[in-house]
């Protein structure tokens, strides 16, 4: 699985790490720990990137999901066939 982030090119360095720790499910107290600073500072650095449009985009391979591998193998039978 892989996280992107569209839009993160207008973000500040700051609230990336924010947003990308909340996307993550962590808490405020728990980024404020980690980035050692203040709650209020967390929830002004993303709703500041809120205000800014990113969109998070979540990519998870179709083998992980377990369907890539039955597509291949319909998709080989159907070209032997034809």
């Amino acid at each position: 699985m892989k996280i992107e982030i569209r839009g993160a090119e207008r973000l500040s360095f700051r609230e990336r790490q924010v947003v990308v720790l909340k996307e993550m499910g962590k808490s405020t107290e728990t980024i404020a720990r980690t980035l050692g600073i203040s709650t209020s500072t967390v929830g002004t650095l993303y709703n500041r990137a809120k205000s800014k449009g990113y969109e998070v985009v979540i990519v998870i391979p179709g083998e992980v999901l377990g369907i890539l591998g039955a597509y291949d193998e319909e998709e080989t039978k159907d070209k032997d066939q034809g």
